[in-house]
């Protein structure tokens, strides 16, 4: 009996084949999304993990200047004397046409095999690696790369970082132009018992304990990946709405054959399992192949990915993707559960209803009215439990919380708003006609609503995403304009240059202003300090988003501070509090000003103030001011009499250039994804009009009857789609625009520290409205082309059938 249930249950998905790839495609391109999104991330963490174990070992200690500056090579010599045991090492960056490569400058002698690439620590170490012009030791991507740059000779390596390239101390110096300097000591080891404190040998170092877990990168970078994952789960929820459409339809098209099977003799329990188990093996075979397709989803989204942590967080993530069982055991797992999600409704109906009320279409139609009425309850109570936990929480988790409950209440509330809408248009029109369309409209309704619930997600994703993209798009390039307000920016390799500069300087340029930063505390929280010399390009151009009276003449005496968003939220400074310098004085805050792109905290003060607090530190960077017309001639002098390399000079433009560039490669993974949820929910429409199409014979007969020609029913069959979408669209476009403020306001800063101002883009509203009726326009013209030419003699066996 039980194989008999289950040959009568899968018999169905032979005679109904387009519904079976509407469910299998419904669940494996949700399970796409969400997979991709998830190897994406895995990627990137592993990536940061063997960075930290790679980068000189991560469980061992390091040596570093307070102040954040390079160590002296002679520093490490004395300590090398006195019986410590550290190795030196070199890191920075080196730009190559538009990219960069990660310098890490070792000694193979004094820093542990285990700390070093396979080639280095266990091979031993060629002579070619130490002696000019040296060695790359890189992976096989970046030597790929590297083809063609005239650096030194490249050994390929197997655990070495993406982008990055291992060399000898004494090759990265040279590379990176900084003879005698370090970045920081490894300490390899105990020091003997005879040397003396670190206190004593060289004090202007301290110690710091190893990172683990990715360190501050993986920190910096939990905000992006938390961002990742809820558009995983927005999209993932999108396709989950073409699942439960598919499984309620086959669901209420199988209603004969439930009734069949429980006269039959099969208990409820019994038929329950038997369709449990046939989900269970659908949810199987989807889910594994959305794990394939999430995998290709995954590598052609992972070099924007790369290259957007590279810019914002200066992350190496690699641009290839590793097999990890995990992530295709989990997309696995999330599509059984989301099949299991999406079927609940309908088992629990199959449960609950009499033995022979499933073949009453009359009882059927209760239970969805019902069930109308529970998603308004569970809207209500969602919406609610989201705004309290917006209310009473804190963090990006509950700022997430606040936006799902938010966006899922509005999609449960979508059907009811159209069906007011619907029963509000039929009481203002009149003629049998309209009064027949907008009934039959209202009664479509159950069998649409997941499809246009799906499109509203998915519209008010686009919306609010894209208000986001562009409020943050419009308001980063005002304040770029305002902090680039210097012509030209240049560096020097050293102090002594560094006045030279300054000499050659002051006849050709209108003001020279040092730029000059170091690491401090305050409020328990670490901050970068800069300093700078009052002048009418920060008083006229610096972006204050609040400030005191006479702010910029008492910071700049010294009297005050400035700090940025992202502190004065963190850590709630505001104008008027005090701060504790590292001196131990106290000084007020005069005003905060906005800092967008960067993650960390910042303190400005002025110039004088800050050599007394931070003695020592190099004169490297400058800030000139000019007329824009001289800008040109200076640089040609700047290279050309002075000697300055070109690498070292950047100009209001070019940084703009870059930033803005950064800027779009951010938002590249997020307007792909935001395509691919508005694509997957065209295809809900379409697989939901499809599948209503088989069934709609009934309704579509008796008018057809009574004189209304095929050609005329598929025009108002399109002319009900692209109704229902536009009012999904309607309906959408507050539920965006609450998306964006949240993103705004309170996800924003949750994850960065700062909050912009929402603007208002109604061309892109227009646009996406009329991508929305082409979607639903072209999900409607295959079941309408079918209509018409549908032979009249399947109409007349309607009226040959008890109904």
């Amino acid at each position: 009996m039980i194989a008999a249930g289950l040959q009568a249950l899968l018999s169905h998905w032979w005679r109904h084949p387009f519904q079976l790839v509407t469910l299998m495609l419904g669940l494996a391109t949700a399970t796409a999304l969400w997979s991709g999104v998830q190897a994406i991330n895995a990627e990137a963490r592993a990536s940061y993990d063997r960075a930290a174990q790679t980068l000189a070992g991560p469980a061992r200690d390091t040596l570093a200047r307070r102040d954040g500056e390079p160590i002296a090579q002679e520093t490490y010599i004395a300590l090398r004397r006195a019986g410590w045991a550290v190795s030196p090492l070199l890191e920075g960056r080196l730009d190559l046409d538009g990219t960069s490569l990660r310098i890490i400058g070792v000694d193979p002698f004094t820093l542990p095999a285990e700390d070093l690439p396979e080639e280095l620590g266990q091979s031993g170490v060629d002579l070619s690696f130490l002696t000019p012009p040296g060695q790359l030791v890189v992976d096989q991507d970046t030597a790929d790369r590297l083809e063609g740059t005239d650096l030194p000779p490249r050994i390929t390596g197997r655990n070495v970082p993406p982008n990055a390239a291992y060399v000898d101390i004494g090759t990265a110096q040279r590379l990176l132009g900084r003879n005698g300097e370090l970045s920081r000591l490894v300490v390899t080891g105990p020091s003997d018992l005879t040397a003396p404190p670190l206190e004593e040998v060289a004090p202007d170092l301290v110690r710091e304990a190893p990172e683990t877990g990715g360190g501050e990168i993986a920190r910096l970078t939990d905000s992006f990946h938390l961002n990742l994952t809820a558009f995983g789960l927005l999209s993932f929820a999108v396709g989950l709405f073409i699942v439960r459409g598919a499984i309620g339809l086959a669901f209420e098209q199988r209603r004969p054959v439930f009734r069949t099977l429980r006269a039959l003799g099969i208990g409820r329990g019994v038929l329950l399992g038997l369709l449990s188990a046939e989900l269970l093996v659908l949810a199987l075979i989807a889910g594994t192949l959305g794990v394939a397709l999430g995998w290709l989803i995954a590598t052609m989204l992972l070099p924007d990915v790369a290259a957007t942590l590279r810019g914002l967080y200066g992350a190496d993530v690699e641009g290839t993707l590793s097999l990890r069982p995990v992530w295709w055991l989990a997309g696995i797992a999330i599509a059984v559960l989301g099949t299991a999600i999406a079927a609940a409704g309908s088992l629990v109906q199959v449960a609950r209803l009499p033995l022979l009320a499933p073949a009453q279409p009359r009882a059927w139609a209760r239970a969805s009215a019902a069930t109308m009425r529970w998603q308004a309850v569970g809207a209500v109570l969602l919406a609610v439990t989201g705004l309290l936990v917006g209310w009473v929480g804190s963090g990006l988790v509950s700022s997430f919380l606040l936006l799902g409950s938010l966006l899922v209440a509005a999609a449960l509330m979508l059907p009811i708003f159209l069906h007011a809408v619907l029963a509000g248009l039929a009481r203002v029109t009149r003629g049998p006609l309209a009064e027949w369309f907008w009934a039959d409209t209202r009664q479509q309704l159950p069998g649409l609503s997941l499809a246009l619930m799906a499109l509203l997600l998915a519209l008010a994703a686009n919306i609010g995403v894209g208000t986001m993209v562009q409020s943050f798009r419009l308001t980063f390039t005002g304040w770029l304009d305002q902090r680039l307000a210097a012509e030209l920016y240049v560096t020097t390799e050293t102090d002594a240059e560094g006045r030279r500069l300054q000499e050659f300087l002051a006849p050709r340029v209108d003001a020279v202003l040092p730029i000059r930063s170091a690491d401090g505390e305050i409020a328990g929280r670490p901050v970068e300090f800069y300093g700078f010399a009052h002048d009418v390009i920060y008083t006229d151009h610096w972006p204050l988003i609040d400030q005191s009276p006479d702010v910029w003449t008492r910071v700049s005496s010294g009297q005050a501070v400035l700090v940025n968003e992202q502190l004065a939220r963190r850590a709630d400074l505001w104008p008027g509090d005090e701060i504790a310098l590292p001196d131990g004085e106290n000084v007020p805050v005069a005003g905060v000003y906005s800092d967008y792109g960067n993650p960390n905290a910042q303190a400005m003060i002025g110039l004088d103030r800050f050599d007394a607090l931070f003695p020592g530190i190099p004169r490297r960077q400058f800030a000139l001011r000019l007329d824009e017309g001289r800008v040109e001639k200076l640089t040609r002098a700047l290279v050309t009499e002075f000697g300055l390399p070109p690498g070292n000079i950047s100009d209001q433009a070019s940084v703009k250039q870059f930033s803005l560039a950064i800027f779009e490669r951010t938002f590249a993974v997020t307007s792909a994804l935001n395509v691919l949820t508005l694509g997957v929910a065209g295809f809900a429409i379409l697989t939901s009009l499809m599948t209503l199409a088989t069934m709609r014979q009934p309704q579509l007969a008796p008018v057809w009857a009574l004189g209304l020609t095929r050609a005329r029913l598929a025009r108002l069959e399109l002319l009900r789609a692209a109704l229902l979408a536009a009012l999904t669209f309607v309906a959408a476009l507050p539920v965006g625009l609450m998306l964006a403020w949240i993103l705004l306001q309170v996800v924003n800063v949750e994850a960065f520290g700062w909050k912009l101002p929402l603007h208002f883009f109604p061309r892109d509203w227009l646009v996406l409205a009329g991508l929305s009726l082409l979607a639903a326009l072209l999900a409607g013209l295959a079941p309408a082309r079918r209509l018409v030419r549908m032979p009249p003699s399947d109409l007349l066996k309607v009226f040959a059938n008890e109904r």
